[in-house]
């Protein structure tokens, strides 16, 4: 059957979960240029980045919103998954999952059924127009992670990818002492 990963967030908050509201950042601040020898530190980097690529992912761009681009390359990697494997993957509220799957299920990028085993889950599965529109929006933001991370050498984006995930991978080490699962099933 499925092969499920997922990020489990369950001492979150919903007002600390990555929700609908969490994503909309304040554009009008200003960003500004970060001496390669000052003192801020990585997470504040990050931040900033992520601005500069929330700014640019745009639906226009993309053919479809930032959030629905992260659930499908999710479905993608874990092609048959609960309802409740996604929500830990992407790390968002139960209901806002809800809602993130009725608009990709009006677009037919999504099914969602039942699952035989036990009624109660639903099993998510993107369809084939799902799988287009996907690859659409990873080509339109591979453009774009050329453009912003024209800087780098392709040895240092692959460090970078590797570095990333490696501090993805490390909350798993950190939940013990946080609270906050993370594993693959």
């Amino acid at each position: 059957m499925a092969n499920v990963g997922t990020l489990h967030c369950d001492s979150l908050s919903s007002l600390e979960r990555y929700n609908h509201d969490s994503m909309n950042i304040d554009l009008s601040l200003p960003l500004t240029s970060v001496d390669e020898n000052s003192s801020t530190g990585p997470i504040l980097l990050l931040t900033q980045l992520s601005r500069l690529v929330n700014r640019r992912s745009t639906p226009e761009l993309l053919g479809q919103t930032l959030k629905e681009l992260a659930a499908l390359s999710f479905l993608r990697d874990y092609d048959e998954t609960t309802q409740q494997a996604l929500t830990d993957g992407l790390c968002i509220d139960a209901n806002y999952c809800v809602l993130l799957l009725n608009d990709l299920e009006s677009a037919d990028y999504v099914e969602r059924r039942r699952d035989p085993a036990d009624r109660r889950r639903h099993i998510v599965t993107m369809t084939e127009q799902g799988r287009s529109a996907l690859r659409r929006a990873e080509a339109a933001q591979q453009t774009l992670e050329d453009e912003m991370l024209g800087a780098l050498t392709k040895e240092e984006r692959a460090t970078l990818a590797h570095l990333l995930r490696k501090a993805i991978d490390g909350q798993g080490t950190a939940s013990a002492t946080t609270g906050v699962s993370v594993s693959a099933h």
